[in-house]
C-alpha cells in the first residue's frame, strides 16, 4: 500500500479521486493552485455558482458522491411536471417532458416533431457513429430544433452542426431509464451544496489541502514521477508513493508534453444578476434566445450561453440588457414571482473560453490513465466515453484512485 497520495488540483475529479483513496486507507494530499477548491464547480466570490449547472437522475456517480460527502439533500427538483420553455420567436410558452414515459402518457408534454420517425432517428443516434448530429437530424427539423439542439448544447457544449453523434449517444441510451430524466439543482449553489461539503467530509478524513501550489515541474525517472516542483516548494515522491494529476488538459500537457489531450475548446457564458425575491427555485428553458437556460433562486437569477463562440467577444452591457429581456418573458410567461422590472439588475458576467473541448466528430484523445508507473490522471477529458459534464469528472477521478492500487 502507498503511504501518501499528492493529488494536484482540486477541481472535482481531484476532490472525487481524494475522497476515493481517503476512504482506501491512503494518507492524501490535495494541492491547489488557486486560493478556492472546485475548479469549475466552485462558487464565485459572492457565494453564487459558476453557471446554471443540473443533474439528471441518469448521473448515477454524481448523485451516488452527493451521497456520500452529505449533500444529497441539498439538491431539489424543480420541475418535475416538465421543464418550462419559452420559444421567443413564436411566443408560445409550453412545458416539455424530458422522459419517453412522459411523452407516452401525456401527449401535451412531447416536444414538437416527436413521431414514429423522429423517434427512429434519436434510435438512431443513440447507436453513434462518427457524424455530425445535425445533418443526422436534417429530415426532422421541428425535433431537432424543440430537443436534440437543447439536448446537445447541454451535455456537449458544442453547436449541433458540428457536435458528434458518438458523444450523444451514450447521453440518449443513458435517458432511457426508469428515473433517468429528473432534473435536479442545487438549492443553495454548488458551493454550499456540493463543494463545502466535499470539504467537510474530506477534512474529517484527514486530508489535507494546500493551496497557492501550481506545480511548475513534474520530474521523472524510469517511467515513474520522482518529485513535484512547486517552486518554493520541492516534494520527493517516494516509491511507495502515488501522484493523481487532476488538472485541465492545457496543464496536464505543459507537464506531460507527449500526452494526448484535447486542443480545441467549446466556451460558456454566464450571466449572474443580482436579484432577490422570495419564491421557489425554478429552471427553465429558452428557444431562439442568447441563453439557453434561466435558474431562479431567491437569491439571484442565473443564466447560462452555452457553445458561446457567437458571445465571448460582444460588449458585456449589450450582453446583459439582451439575456435579462429574454429571461424576463420566460419569467412573466410562467408566472414567477416579482417583480420583473424591465430594467437589469447588476449583473456578474464570467466568461470561460476553453470551458470544455469541443465535442465533435472525428478520433478523440485518448490519453493512458496511467501516463507514468506511479501517477494516474483525472478530469473529465480523460474519459472518452462521456462528454465533459459533472457525472464525468466524477468517474473520472474515482478511475484515477482505482488505477493506483
Amino acid at each position: 500500500m502507498s503511504r501518501t497520495v499528492h493529488v494536484v488540483g482540486a477541481g472535482l475529479a481531484g476532490l472525487a479521486a481524494a475522497l476515493r483513496l481517503s476512504r482506501g486507507g491512503r494518507r492524501v494530499v490535495v494541492h491547489e493552485a488557486s486560493p478556492q477548491a472546485g475548479g469549475r464547480c466552485r462558487a464565485l466570490p459572492d457565494g453564487t455558482d459558476n453557471g446554471t449547472h443540473a443533474l439528471l437522475g441518469a448521473n448515477r456517480a454524481a448523485l451516488r458522491f452527493l451521497g456520500e460527502v452529505g449533500a444529497r439533500d441539498g439538491w431539489i427538483e424543480p420541475e418535475p411536471d416538465g421543464l418550462p420553455v419559452l420559444d421567443l420567436a413564436s411566443g408560445e410558452a409550453r412545458r416539455v417532458g424530458l422522459s419517453p414515459r412522459q411523452w407516452l402518457r401525456q401527449p401535451a408534454l412531447r416536444p414538437p416533431g416527436l413521431g414514429l420517425g423522429g423517434m427512429g432517428a434519436l434510435l438512431r443516434l443513440a447507436g453513434g457513429g462518427d457524424r455530425a448530429v445535425g445533418p443526422a437530424m436534417a429530415a426532422h427539423p421541428a425535433l431537432l430544433r424543440h430537443l436534440v439542439d437543447p439536448l446537445v448544447i447541454a451535455a456537449l457544449n458544442t453547436p449541433v452542426e458540428e457536435a458528434g453523434a458518438r458523444w450523444l449517444a451514450p447521453v440518449l441510451r443513458r435517458l432511457g431509464r426508469p428515473g433517468a430524466t429528473r432534473l435536479f439543482v442545487a438549492r443553495e449553489g454548488l458551493g454550499p451544496d456540493l463543494i463545502a461539503p466535499t470539504l467537510t467530509t474530506l477534512a474529517l478524513a484527514g486530508v489535507e489541502l494546500r493551496h497557492g501550489a501550481r506545480l511548475r515541474r513534474l520530474e521523472q525517472a524510469d517511467g515513474r514521477a520522482t518529485a513535484l516542483d512547486f517552486g518554493e516548494d520541492r516534494i520527493v515522491v517516494s516509491p511507495s508513493d502515488r501522484v493523481v494529476l487532476a488538472l485541465p488538459p492545457w496543464e496536464a500537457k505543459r507537464l506531460l508534453p507527449a500526452l494526448p489531450a484535447p486542443e480545441r475548446f467549446a466556451p460558456i457564458l454566464n450571466l449572474h444578476y443580482a436579484r432577490v425575491a422570495a419564491g421557489p427555485v425554478r429552471f427553465l428553458g429558452l428557444l431562439d434566445a442568447l441563453a439557453q437556460w434561466v435558474l431562479v433562486r431567491p437569491t439571484g437569477v442565473s443564466v447560462t450561453v452555452s457553445a458561446a463562440d457567437a458571445a465571448m467577444d460582444a460588449p458585456q452591457e449589450a450582453l446583459m440588457a439582451r439575456a435579462w429581456a429574454e429571461l424576463r418573458r420566460a419569467a412573466l410567461a410562467f408566472g414567477l414571482p416579482g417583480p420583473w422590472p424591465e430594467a437589469a439588475p447588476a449583473c456578474r458576467v464570467v466568461k470561460e473560453r476553453r470551458a470544455t473541448p469541443r465535442h465533435g466528430t472525428g478520433p478523440a484523445p485518448a490519453p493512458p490513465r496511467l501516463p507514468l508507473a506511479n501517477l494516474a490522471l483525472a478530469g473529465d477529458w480523460t474519459l472518452p466515453a462521456l462528454p465533459a459534464t459533472i457525472e464525468g469528472t466524477i468517474r473520472s477521478g474515482e478511475a484515477a484512485a482505482a488505477a493506483l492500487r
